[in-house]
């Protein structure tokens, strides 16, 4: 593995164009993992992305819809396909006995049928994966990390930790960790 990068992202246009650079970055055949707790930035991200990719269609969480497909084209002007899944409300609770999380994960995949997208991506197809941690390693050996923390802030008045507070706005810490030999080079 490679080491990460973090940064820092201030605000939601910043993060916005953060999700536009990267996918600069990228090309067919590229698995990226987007990560974070809710309100963390994951669709801003996103919809920076699908900027990037030159995506017409807004990008808007798939949660209920677990994967959205959208074409675009790369930098270079070759079409782009854009599969944007939420794994957020996949592995349910109704376990076959002895039916371990990642293989019901891959089960549900399977059913939806990204499957075969995640494993066998084509030439044109990019996979940006939102909650995808507890399956991603099974699926794509080589892939970009995209961890987004969303610390705390203090209100002013806060004089111990209790009074910490998430807050719509404010810095977000961004860290990149490139798996694989596709992502080894990788530079923002």
């Amino acid at each position: 593995m490679s080491s990460s990068l973090t940064i820092e992202v201030p605000t939601g246009d910043d993060m916005r164009a953060l999700g536009k650079r990267v996918a600069r970055a990228v090309h067919g055949g590229d698995v990226l993992l987007l990560s974070g707790p809710l309100g963390a930035g994951k669709t801003t991200f996103a919809q920076g992305f699908g900027e990037g990719l030159h995506i017409g269609e807004p990008i808007v969480s798939p949660t209920f819809t677990i994967a959205r497909e959208l074409n675009g084209h790369f930098a270079n002007g070759t079409p782009a396909h854009l599969v944007h899944v939420d794994a957020y409300r996949l592995g349910g609770s109704d376990y076959a006995p002895g039916q371990a999380a990642v293989d019901r994960l891959l089960d549900e995949l399977e059913s939806l049928g990204l499957d075969e997208e995640l494993e066998d991506t084509d030439d044109d197809t990019v996979i940006l994966m939102e909650w995808g941690e507890q399956m991603i390693a099974a699926l794509a050996p080589e892939r970009l990390e995209i961890r987004i923390a969303r610390p705390l802030e203090t209100t002013e008045r806060a004089t111990v930790d209790a009074d910490a507070e998430l807050t719509g706005d404010g810095m977000r810490i961004v860290t990149f960790t490139p798996v694989g030999a596709r992502w080894s080079d990788f530079t923002l």
